[in-house]
């Protein structure tokens, strides 16, 4: 294994809190959505679905390059839900991906060949459950 490089933040009074990063470009309030400052905070779960969609991204546009494939441009909306069972809490993950360009069954296939690649889609397999979303325009 080669690390490419390491992100570090540090999370101060967990989901009533803030979180940083070490070189400063993170400095965000944490609140619980619906609570009085959540207007003015991030939670978790954003900063979790922001993370996976940029990920994703790029994953989807490596296997474009790699394939060859003629687009006009792609995007990954992530939303990831916190849910709550007998057992606990627990993460859901659905990720809208749009390919502008491509028909239908070749925005499937790049979709499936990212969700393969993307470090974020290899870190939750097995573990949360992930739905993709793939539209074309």
């Amino acid at each position: 294994m080669k690390p490419l490089f390491t992100a570090s933040a540090t999370a101060i009074g967990g989901r009533e809190g803030r979180v940083t990063s070490t070189d400063g470009v993170i400095d965000l309030n944490v609140a619980m959505p619906g609570a009085k400052q959540a207007d003015e905070s991030t939670n978790p779960e954003q900063l979790f679905a922001a993370g996976y969609a940029a990920c994703f991204g790029s994953a989807l546009n490596l296997v474009i390059g790699k394939e060859r494939v003629k687009t006009d441009g792609t995007s990954v909306t992530g939303h990831v839900t916190l849910n709550q069972n007998d057992e606990g809490f627990f993460i859901s993950v659905e990720l809208e991906v749009e390919i502008k360009g491509v028909d239908q069954e070749t925005a499937d296939r790049l979709v499936e060949a990212a969700h393969q690649v993307c470090p974020y889609s290899k870190a939750t397999r097995g573990n949360v459950d992930v739905t993709l979303k793939t539209k074309v325009a």
